[in-house]
């Protein structure tokens, strides 16, 4: 790691792996309810990392909370996205105004949804209920040199790392986490190239809706990117300040956070699946707080569910980001917390077992 300290990067190394006795407990349990053993399939593995996660074999799911980090790219002048940088700051705005996708969809599952400008090239004074983390007005751009300083990654992970924290102690047991940011699956194409690592050509993907040029143009970003800077799985603090961006910082941060404070950290598609594997190499035992929402369309994505040894929920053909997929998954988590909490069991039924059992 990179030779920066700072309160987040000691509290990390306080990160502890899922308690392996409360998962035993509950499979103990799930085998032991009404339903052919492992019927349930994956419900019941979510089940069962949520009861360790929290301790006991009754999880709940609620409240759930979706933050969505929104900041700019350097990089997004070289033409790597469909729409123009000034994007960002709109749909912060139609955030704040309820009318982006991930308000209804975070409505829908009952959730509430929390917005972060970390680093939005624009100001952004006038939208209200924003909250206003800004390390920098976005990143520089990342085929000259490093998108930000090590200070400048360590402080936005530190954006991300609080969000967590306040919203846990708030009451929140799970938290979907997403991104807002013109150029971002630039960056975490190239972050994903770090860290996997991978080859530009296995991972560069259309994004918002390149054509066949723009998906060019974004390669060719993200190789003079790699080739300018100093970026390997060796130093995943350094990989991220050299190509990563200031929302991805924040991500990983409240991957951490939900860690380091005992909650679900609900990831949603490529963009902070990249701030995930931050996460993970940071903080191994991280990955036991993760939870996959879905399978995005993104060609890179599956790259990066292998490497934090995830296994997703759902496959969607989503590419929206805003975690709208997290919160899409926010049911699932509930189904799963009804089942290990509320059925019951061949005993308690008085139902008779399969034969041999």
């Amino acid at each position: 790691m990179a030779d920066v300290r700072g309160s987040v990067l000691d509290e990390i190394e306080r990160i502890v792996p899922l308690d392996s006795a409360w998962r035993a407990a509950a499979w103990e349990r799930l085998d032991a309810l009404t339903k052919p053993p492992r019927s349930l399939g994956r419900l019941e593995t979510v089940a069962a990392q949520i009861a360790g996660v929290q301790g006991t074999v009754t999880p709940s799911s609620r409240p759930a909370a979706v933050v969505v980090f929104a900041g700019d790219h350097g990089v997004a002048a070289h033409g790597v996205s469909a729409y123009p940088q000034e994007v960002t700051a709109q749909m912060v705005y139609n955030f704040a105004a309820g009318g982006a996708a991930i308000n209804q969809i975070a409505r829908s599952a009952g959730a509430d949804l929390v917005v972060y400008d970390v680093g939005v090239a624009a100001p952004l004074d006038g939208a209200p209920g924003v909250r206003h983390a800004k390390v920098r007005a976005g990143t520089a751009d990342m085929t000259l040199g490093p998108a930000m300083t090590l200070d400048e990654a360590v402080q936005a992970l530190e954006v991300g790392f609080r969000a967590a924290r306040e919203l846990i102690e708030s009451g929140m047991r799970v938290i979907a986490i997403g991104e807002m940011g013109i150029g971002n699956t630039t960056a975490a194409t190239a972050l994903a190239c770090a860290l996997v690592p991978a080859e530009p050509a296995d991972v560069v993907g259309p994004g918002t809706g390149l054509d066949e040029h723009g998906i060019a143009r974004k390669q060719a970003a993200v190789e003079r990117a790699l080739a300018v800077n100093s970026a390997t799985a060796a130093d995943p603090l350094g990989a991220l300040a050299a190509v990563g961006g200031l929302e991805i910082a924040a991500m990983a941060g409240a991957v951490l956070g939900c860690a380091r404070h005992g909650a679900v950290a609900l990831v949603d598609g490529f963009i902070s699946t990249a701030a995930a594997l931050v996460a993970v190499r940071l903080a191994p035992a991280s990955a036991g707080y993760l939870v996959a929402s879905h399978r995005s369309r993104e060609r890179g994505h599956a790259v990066l569910l292998e490497a934090i040894g995830a296994e997703p929920l759902l496959d969607l053909d989503l590419r929206l980001g805003e975690a709208s997929g997290a919160a899409l998954a926010l049911p699932l988590l509930d189904a799963a917390c009804a089942v290990i909490g509320g059925m019951a069991t061949f005993e308690e039924a008085g139902v008779s077992k399969a034969e041999g059992s």
